[in-house]
């Protein structure tokens, strides 16, 4: 029998969900008693065809867009793209069980380790970038949408395998694909030599975006927006030159980049000048205004977190600035070879923080939600532990 964690329909549950999402920091608790979201047991999943291969994951990281989709965060744009019953978990590194040979040639022997890319670009070459629709034992895409890795089993395509060297722990190959994530957004970015880059946000996808513009570009002043002093502290840990506070946003950046501060009668402050290309990593409404409203006069803006709530977009018209999507879909095929090399060099002991076992859910939700206050950057699943 295949055992998982299946996010289910349910319209009372999904409004439950969103006002927790929705609410302080304090309701987090109340996460595993509202998300639709259920442990189950079903039969055991049938390859659909040539190319698949059933999958053992070891490790299942709880990612922001997780996060979003079972508190009901999302746009209706993305759960339009989520079949329910459906299994989350982007973020895996698995077992093959069987001997497989992948697209370059290479051969895979069951038991071997891989990392599962959600990335629809990596995926069977359907023509649609479809695989499966997301139902437990069904791979775990969901047209498009990651997912499959909060189970004991699923299945993935041979495109969507990437092996994992026998160096590199588990705890740093789970993080390759936030890695990829953001490398991706960095190249999306397009940083100058000597830019100044604000990163908003110090959650994983913060992190992993500092340092991919320290690996990949010649940035010059890198700031971070980090909320919690652990977060700041691994900020500059992982590159930044100086961290704010969210309160303190603007003024920083206002100081760092010589810029004029406008306050207006309502509304945040904005600033005339700033950074030039910033990035909200955190994926809320708070976080992209900050990013709008201190980015100089045709700047950049990248949206590297999942986007949640609405903001206003009038900095974004009356300035001039570009708005650009970093969603991993037809990333260069370099990007995963650079997030594996970042996973094994970069300074990431610790970032994995706690693992529960499936059975343990609504704790680990709960962890996952406070992990910043709690110093945490990563939580994730361990599928192979029983209790």
């Amino acid at each position: 029998m295949t055992r998982g964690l299946e996010l289910y329909a349910s319209v009372s549950r999904q409004a439950a969900s969103r006002l927790v999402g929705a609410g302080p920091s304090g309701w987090s608790g109340l996460a595993g008693v509202a998300a639709p979201l259920r442990y189950v047991e079903h039969g055991d999943p049938v390859v659909p065809g040539p190319g698949w291969v059933t999958v053992r994951p070891r490790l299942a990281g709880i990612s922001g867009s997780d996060l979003a989709l079972v508190t009901g965060r999302v746009s209706a744009y993305l759960t339009a793209m989520v079949g329910l019953p459906f299994v989350p978990g982007q973020e895996v590194v698995a077992e093959v069980q069987e001997s497989v040979t992948l697209d370059d040639g290479r051969v895979l022997a069951a038991g071997d380790r891989v990392v599962v890319d959600p990335a629809p670009g990596s995926g069977p070459g359907t023509g649609d970038g479809r695989a499966g629709d997301g139902r437990a034992g069904d791979g775990g895409w969901a047209r498009g949408v990651g997912g499959g890795g909060w189970s004991r089993v699923m299945l993935a395509h041979r495109g969507q395998l990437c092996p994992v060297p026998a160096t590199l722990p588990d705890a740093r190959a789970v993080l390759v694909d936030p890695l990829a994530a953001a490398v991706h957004a960095v190249d999306r970015a397009r940083v100058g030599a000597g830019q100044r880059v604000l990163v908003v946000g110090a959650g994983a996808a913060g992190l992993c975006t500092v340092l991919a513009l320290r690996a990949h570009t010649e940035a010059g002043q890198v700031a971070v927006v980090a909320k919690y002093p652990r977060q700041a502290e691994l900020a500059r840990r992982f590159g930044a030159d100086v961290v704010f506070d969210p309160d303190g946003a603007v003024a920083g950046v206002r100081r760092a980049t010589h810029a004029m501060r406008v306050s207006p009668r309502a509304g945040g402050a904005f600033l005339l000048g700033g950074v030039d290309v910033a990035f909200d990593a955190a994926g809320r409404a708070s976080s992209l205004s900050t990013a709008l409203r201190t980015t100089r006069a045709g700047g950049r803006v990248v949206l590297s977190g999942v986007p949640t709530g609405r903001v206003d977009l009038t900095p974004l018209w009356a300035r001039g600035l570009e708005l650009v999507g970093a969603a991993r879909r037809g990333a260069a095929p370099s990007v995963l070879a650079r997030a594996f090399a970042l996973a094994a060099g970069a300074p990431l002991d610790g970032v994995v923080a706690a693992t529960y076992p499936l059975t343990r859910w609504r704790e680990a939700l709960e962890h996952a939600l406070c992990a910043g206050r709690l110093g945490a950057v990563r939580i994730a699943f361990d599928p192979t532990v029983a209790l």
